[in-house]
């Protein structure tokens, strides 16, 4: 495999795979953790493993479709990701004590939902990019 040969686009994607298979793995045991009890925890343990698959593919096998449907996807990611903050922020909020730090530091993380937009944004900048 020679590395120096790929475009900066297709080891983001590659990236970007992995990354969704690490965060995947991270937020389905915090759901878990949970008992699933909101049946919105179910959005990220179902894509981010559907997310790495497609990255995967995307960085072996360049289809026209398959960067469409990564687009997609992408853009899914991002929403999901500022849904799943607005659930984690209120979250903390409906603790005893509201927004106090105390609540932010035991109760859902605020941050892991904007990290599944931000490597989704990632996605994005993979595909978008043209080198002129």
């Amino acid at each position: 495999m020679n590395w120096h040969n790929w475009s900066i686009d297709r080891t983001l994607i590659l990236f970007v795979g992995l990354a969704f298979l690490a965060l995947g793995i991270q937020v389905t045991m915090f759901h878990y953790r949970q008992n699933f009890h909101n049946k919105a925890m179910w959005v990220p343990v179902i894509s981010a493993p559907i997310f790495f698959i497609t990255g995967m593919i995307l960085t072996w096998y360049n289809a026209y479709w398959l960067r469409n449907l990564f687009l997609v996807l992408m853009w899914l990611g991002v929403l999901f990701g500022l849904v799943g903050f607005y659930f984690h922020f209120r979250g903390v909020g409906v603790r005893v004590g509201g927004w106090a730090l105390r609540n932010f530091l035991i109760g859902p993380p605020i941050i892991l939902p904007l990290m599944f937009s931000t490597i989704s944004v990632l996605g994005l900048i993979a595909i978008y990019w043209e080198v002129r």
